[in-house]
């Protein structure tokens, strides 16, 4: 929404819950701006083709253009467990999921991304602090971090700058919701947080929104963590 409030029109994507983007593009449409939402699952790159093509002749018959501004990586799965019982097959997906999925997608997209255009890849605050049973997960947000560095010397030359958005414990339904509904676990996070609260989704989505404004455009190649000071 933070996005549309500034005056962008949005395309997004969702793994199967219709019922929830369509809320999402009624939201959008009342700000006065565009929406579209497309079914796709990033841990598949043999979709990418087909998403590419919806993008490209979506944005040039409503657009003019087939090219964009923004690429927000935001999907993601909270799979969590000890490094003894991790499966294989566990750790594949929350690979294809967190890094060869944006890995891949971006590259299908950077023709599209327009001069002077930004990305913005989601990380985590776990990528500073450690806890058990997240060494996965933590993992492959430690390689999107690094990644982020790459495409911001890579694509320097285009004037398109790349950061990283590292959310903090946020009251989402990510990763079964507890950050939201388990009140013991809500008092602890407040209790090592500077700010005395857990995160709302509001605290990241006006970030991602300014790194998307001109006054953001020297931020490049960042790490910024949004977690209310936690444990500093």
């Amino acid at each position: 929404m933070n996005l549309a409030k500034k005056g962008n029109n949005i395309i997004f994507t969702y793994h199967s819950n219709k019922v929830e983007a369509d809320k999402v593009i009624t939201e959008v449409l009342s700000l006065g701006q565009k929406a579209i939402a497309y079914q796709l699952d990033v841990s598949n790159i043999k979709n990418f083709d087909a998403f590419l093509h919806q993008v490209s002749g979506h944005l040039t018959q409503h657009e003019g253009s087939a090219s964009f501004d923004f690429l927000i990586n935001n999907a993601g799965a909270g799979v969590y467990g000890s490094v003894s019982e991790t499966t294989e097959e566990a750790f594949d997906a929350m690979m294809n999921v967190h890094f060869k999925g944006v890995y891949f997608l971006t590259q299908k997209l950077l023709p599209l991304l327009n001069e002077g255009g930004r990305i913005i890849n989601i990380s985590s605050g776990l990528t500073r602090v450690s806890f058990p049973n997240v060494s996965a997960y933590a993992s492959m947000k430690g390689a999107i971090e690094t990644y982020t560095r790459c495409l911001a010397k890579e694509l320097g030359s285009r004037q398109i700058t790349a950061n990283t958005v590292a959310p903090g414990a946020i009251a989402t339904d990510f990763g079964g919701g507890s950050n939201k509904s388990d009140e013991n676990k809500r008092n602890a996070i407040a209790s090592v947080t500077a700010l005395g609260r857990v995160g709302e989704p509001e605290d990241i989505g006006g970030v991602v929104a300014f790194l998307c404004t001109p006054e953001a455009a020297w931020i490049n190649g960042q790490r910024i963590e949004l977690s209310g000071g936690m444990m500093i």
